[in-house]
């Protein structure tokens, strides 16, 4: 089996020596991602295309996990699962296409579009024309349409090879991993923040995570989780750090000294003051934020000039001119959404009366009382993590295990939703299942049994470690993560 890869457009239109970059950079990171789901996989750089080849007849589960991965890594924009033969004449190649194909045209209209590189004897159109006439004579019920077609079949010619599309499939575009200058994102865990790490991540910027901690160690915990999911799903070719701040004595120290309406601003003064700090640690070019203009006080044109006037570092906004809903359906599509949805909202500075103009000098005379030896003070002894170790690390953080032999009965709460459970039903557990979406765990929790443990299982493990978390804080302790027994 083969994929054929092909780079975002926008790389394409580049010059030799860029094009080149882009194509050898994106062909090292799917190497190196694709030898760790099996070595076999070989990887090839045709300078118009990445040739993946996989064993003739892969195992399913080996399948997904090589579309999974083209399809999260920067910098392609699709790619083709095919089947190759050598280029013959065309009844041979007609014979070799009816059994891949004939099934999926019966009754159908179709189309045949052929795409060629190099000298042949013979156009597109005559291949074409000829393969689309065998098929309509050869299969029941079809007739050839070339606009508004059912299906498409789509050949590609290589000089001597001849590629037969199966299936396209999308991929995230963007540019690859590092073509970009290194940037640490400020991150909350919300829509925002985890969206725009992400559109980073996409344009082919390393993205580091900065988290300021206001809501002790079960939100850190949070964050830790989203920041892990963000980068073993989109990044995992380069490995980055997680930056956690504690920025409690700081938040004290605006709460008692800032007037009351320009507390939302000093504090993002004083967080972008720590992050151009902390930028040293991954010696990064520039700050992320997932600001949106207008969404909140602090963040009209006015404020955010106030704000950006604190540090010299280029401050990024991708989200800058988009609606929340927009942020809200990336934050879904990407697989964030419900990580976003669980994360509680912790706001160290709320002002009764913000204001949306503030005055520069003003802010200068409110911030005094935040000397830079202040923020020094937090930042240097902050806890710098390898992402590769904060998936262990976040669950020593806060211990998500519960003591079994107090409880009663155990029950594993599947919290995936119904097409995920379809896709990979929980099979042969020690324990029985149940299925309860994570979106109505809340509630539900309320009339299950207290002797009961509850085990939360999802496939990343992620969603299931959020909701243990927020459940305890409810006050449930009869929960815990449940890790599913191998096949």
């Amino acid at each position: 089996m083969k994929y054929i890869v092909r780079l975002q457009a926008e790389i394409m239109v580049k010059s030799k020596s860029v094009r080149s970059r882009h194509g050898k950079l994106l062909t090292a990171n799917l190497r190196n991602q694709l030898k760790a789901i099996d070595p076999a996989i070989k990887v090839k750089w045709k300078w118009d295309r990445i040739e993946i080849e996989l064993a003739a007849n892969p195992a399913k589960a080996l399948s997904m996990a090589v579309v999974e991965r083209l399809s999260c890594t920067p910098g392609v924009l699709y790619f083709d699962r095919v089947q190759q033969h050598p280029l013959t004449d065309f009844a041979t190649l007609l014979e070799w296409i009816l059994p891949f194909k004939a099934a999926q045209l019966i009754g159908k209209t179709f189309a045949v579009r052929v795409k060629r590189k190099g000298n042949h004897p013979f156009s597109s159109q005559d291949m074409a024309r000829y393969i689309g006439g065998g098929i309509r004579e050869r299969v029941a019920g079809t007739s050839v349409r070339l606009k508004g077609a059912e299906e498409e079949l789509v050949l590609m010619v290589s000089d001597e090879d001849v590629f037969l599309v199966e299936r396209r499939f999308h991929g995230m575009g963007g540019f690859p991993l590092p073509s970009q200058e290194t940037v640490l994102s400020l991150m909350s865990g919300g829509f925002d923040s985890t969206v725009s790490s992400y559109q980073m991540i996409k344009r082919g910027a390393r993205t580091h995570y900065c988290f300021f901690n206001l809501g002790g160690d079960a939100h850190e915990a949070g964050v830790r989780e989203i920041s892990y999911y963000l980068w073993k799903r989109f990044s995992p070719s380069h490995p980055v750090k997680f930056i956690s701040i504690d920025f409690a004595p700081l938040v004290d120290t605006i709460l008692t000294h800032v007037d009351n309406g320009l507390m939302g601003v000093v504090l993002k003064r004083t967080m972008l003051r720590a992050a151009s700090l902390a930028t040293r640690y991954v010696n990064a070019q520039a700050l992320v934020t997932g600001e949106a203009m207008g969404q909140v006080s602090s963040q009209t044109l006015t404020n955010l000039a106030v704000i950006d006037e604190v540090t010299s570092k280029l401050v990024l906004r991708p989200l800058i001119a988009m609606d929340k809903q927009d942020i809200v359906d990336i934050a879904r599509n990407i697989g964030t959404e419900p990580l976003a949805a669980a994360m509680p909202e912790f706001c160290g500075v709320i002002s009764n009366k913000p204001t949306v103009k503030a005055d520069l000098d003003k802010v200068r005379q409110a911030e005094a009382a935040i000397t830079d030896e202040m923020i020094e003070a937090q930042v240097y002894p902050a806890q710098i993590i390898d992402i590769r170790e904060l998936h262990n690390e976040s669950m020593a953080t806060v211990n998500l295990s519960a003591a079994t032999d107090e409880y009663a009965s155990k029950v594993i709460l599947d919290i995936r939703n119904e097409e995920e459970i379809e896709l990979a039903p929980l099979t042969e557990q020690p324990y029985s299942v149940q299925s309860l979406p994570f979106f109505k765990l809340e509630k539900a929790f309320v009339g299950l049994p207290s002797d009961t443990l509850y085990l939360l299982y999802c496939d990343q493990g992620v969603m299931s470690r959020m909701q243990v978390l927020h459940l305890r804080e409810l006050g449930f302790n009869n929960v815990s993560v449940y890790e599913k027994l191998p096949s």
